[in-house]
């Protein structure tokens, strides 16, 4: 078992569960030291990236960012190398459709409220995980794993999207983006072809449209846009940018085993979220 005093994060918005979950860990694990409690997604991501926990407790739905973004964004942020990626337990108040999505992706879950039953086997199976992480605690090792974390995280967020998120009824894929030159301050529009987009990637207020021809800006959100969008056109690799999956001439891994795209008919090299590089799996 590791040497060092275990600690974790809390993420949950309400006050009242968040006290409840602590009291109940530290009788069911009393050596584990809860560092913080946080109450929406974006603190979480902060403060995990500040106090680099054993153990993350993530409430899905809370203020501003999900529970689930929340760890996706985390697991892009993590140097793994450095330090292992925390072992992720989420709290959900979700219904046995959102249960079965967790079971079949081996995630662990918590069902609000947090029985003390329930969070003992937790515990059992979080230090069975984290004697194994520290048996086999090499840098190759712990890429390995923080690829499976992502890959189990991406599929159970497919998994649960008709849940979170019911699609609408679409009766064809957008085709032609109403778009901005970049410098031209929105006073101009034109109508850029799907077809010619190289990628899109959001910044600020906007989302950038770079063609072979020049740069665009489009001020749909990223996330409305891709919903819009072909996916088997426009393939997402990162929370903030996609790429016309046409367009992707080479994929190269770095010594940090993240993966970065070269596109034809650009200069830029794009980074590869590991919740997305299943869609490289051969690298």
């Amino acid at each position: 078992m590791s040497t060092h005093a275990l600690t974790a994060l809390i993420a949950e918005d309400e006050p009242l569960l968040a006290a409840a979950l602590q009291a109940e860990l530290a009788r069911a694990w009393p050596e584990l030291r809860v560092v913080a409690s946080v109450s929406d997604g974006i603190s979480a991501v902060r403060e995990a990236l500040a106090l680099k926990p054993d153990l993350l407790f993530f409430d899905i739905r809370m203020p501003g960012q999900s529970g689930l973004d929340a760890a996706a964004e985390l697991m892009d942020a993590w140097d793994e190398r450095a330090t292992p990626f925390p072992l992720l337990v989420f709290v959900t108040a979700y219904d046995q459709y959102a249960v079965q999505a967790f079971e079949a992706q081996a995630m662990d879950y918590l069902l609000k409220p947090v029985q003390p039953a329930r969070l003992e086997k937790s515990v059992q199976k979080l230090r069975l995980a984290l004697d194994g992480r520290a048996r086999t605690a090499t840098e190759s090792g712990a890429t390995a794993l923080a690829d499976a974390s992502a890959a189990q995280l991406q599929r159970l967020l497919a998994a649960l999207q008709p849940a979170l998120q019911p699609a609408a009824p679409r009766a064809a894929w957008l085709r032609q983006l109403p778009v901005s030159p970049a410098g031209s301050g929105g006073h101009s529009i034109r109508m850029v072809q799907g077809a010619e987009g190289l990628f899109l990637q959001a910044a600020a207020k906007y989302v950038r449209v770079v063609t072979a021809s020049g740069e665009h800006l489009l001020r749909t959100p990223l996330k409305d846009l891709l919903e819009q969008l072909d996916p088997a056109e426009f393939w997402q690799i990162h929370r903030a940018s996609a790429v016309r999956a046409d367009a992707i001439d080479s994929v190269q891994r770095d010594e940090a085993g993240r993966l970065h795209l070269s596109l034809r008919g650009s200069d830029e090299r794009l980074v590869v979220s590991r919740l997305y590089a299943h869609r490289f799996r051969a690298l």
